[in-house]
C-alpha cells in the first residue's frame, strides 16, 4: 500500500468502524448521445484506537458510490502507532502534487488540520497533533499522503525490535 512494505493490514470483523465522506466529485463523459454523469467518492473509515484506510467508489448515483467507497476503504484497513493520543514523532509524505506534514502536539492541543487530513486523523483516534497541507488541495492525493505519513511513523517498540535492543537503551543512546 502507497510504496510501503512493513505494514500492519487489519481484518475488519469485530471492529467498530465510523466512516467520514471526504470528497464527492461529479465526473462527466461526452459521448454521441450527450453527457454521462457520474460520480465518484472518497471515503475514509477507521476505529478510532489506531486502524484507518480508505476506498475510492464510482458510481452514476452518489449513494452507490459512497456504499462502494466504504466497501472498498474496508478492504484497506492498516494499524498506525498512536502515543497518548498524538504521535509517537513527526512525519511528512508527498504523494502527487500534495505534501503533509504531522506533528506531535502536548495533551490539550486538539486536531489542528484542515480538510482531508482533519478526517484521517481523526478515523485514526489522533486527538492532539499539528499539521500542514502543502501543494496540491486535491482531496484524494491529500488522503494518500497523510496515510503514507501515518504508516511511516514507527513506535519506539517497533524501532527496539528492529535495532534488537531492549527499550530503555532506545532513550538512552
Amino acid at each position: 500500500m502507497l510504496g510501503i512494505n512493513n505494514i500492519e493490514r487489519v481484518k475488519p470483523g469485530g471492529l467498530e468502524l465510523v466512516d467520514r465522506l471526504v470528497g464527492v466529485q461529479r465526473v462527466t463523459k461526452v459521448t454521441k448521445g450527450g453527457r454521462a454523469f457520474g460520480f465518484s467518492a472518497i471515503v475514509v473509515v477507521g476505529d478510532e484506537k489506531g486502524v484507518v484506510g480508505f476506498g475510492l467508489g464510482k458510481s452514476k448515483e452518489v449513494a452507490s458510490a459512497i456504499s462502494k467507497a466504504v466497501e472498498d476503504a474496508k478492504k484497506n484497513l492498516v494499524r498506525v502507532p498512536i502515543l497518548n493520543g498524538s504521535l509517537p514523532h513527526e512525519q511528512s509524505a508527498k504523494y502527487g502534487g500534495a505534501d503533509v506534514f504531522i506533528r506531535p502536539a502536548s495533551h490539550g492541543t486538539g486536531l489542528i488540520a484542515g480538510g482531508a487530513v482533519r478526517a484521517v486523523l481523526e478515523s485514526a483516534g489522533v486527538k492532539d497533533v499539528l499539521s500542514k497541507s502543502k501543494g496540491s488541495s486535491n482531496p484524494h492525493n491529500v488522503v494518500k499522503a497523510t496515510v503514507k505519513a501515518l504508516l511511516n511513523l514507527r513506535s519506539a517498540e517497533t524501532i527496539a525490535q528492529q535495532r534488537g535492543v531492549s527499550l530503555s537503551k532506545v532513550f538512552k543512546g
